[in-house]
């Protein structure tokens, strides 16, 4: 991962919530780790964005944090395609989920995703969130690098 090398960690975070996309941001901003996050607010451009990046493994999210409740397309959906395309499927996928949504959390982790997440529902929420994401995966986790 870019990020572990102190270059920066690119996110691309797929929701399409304002609130929730906004505190996102917002608290990657403010953590230690240099980050750039992406937006996008359906799994149609996520997808895309992901099958041009898989041509060059240099390019592209570092991981991708999906809203489980996207509005027009599920987050579900996004993580079957990813999962029907292996070279897609090797990027991090963080899946929000409801809070006690255990079936969201079972088809996440069914269709590949590397783990699933408790949606915050406050401020406080979204900090502890971001700051979880960063601990784990840009400062502890070993994740391979480039086309191997």
């Amino acid at each position: 991962m870019r990020g572990r090398c102190n270059d920066a960690v690119d996110v691309l975070l797929v929701a399409d919530d304002d609130e929730t996309s906004s505190r996102i941001e917002a608290e990657f901003d403010d953590i230690a780790v240099e980050t750039s996050v992406q937006v996008v607010s359906n799994g149609t451009e996520a997808l895309r964005i992901l099958t041009d990046a898989a041509t060059d493994s240099s390019a592209g999210p570092d991981l991708v944090l999906l809203d489980r409740d996207l509005s027009r397309t599920d987050g579900l959906e996004l993580l079957e395609a990813l999962a029907d395309e292996a070279v897609l499927g090797r990027r991090p996928v963080l899946v929000l989920a409801r809070p006690g949504d255990s079936e969201a959390v079972r088809e996440s982790y069914r269709l590949g995703a590397n783990a699933s997440l408790e949606k915050p529902t406050d401020a406080e929420g979204y900090t502890e969130l971001v700051e979880a994401v960063a601990e784990f995966w840009f400062r502890r986790a070993a994740l391979p690098v480039g086309d191997g």
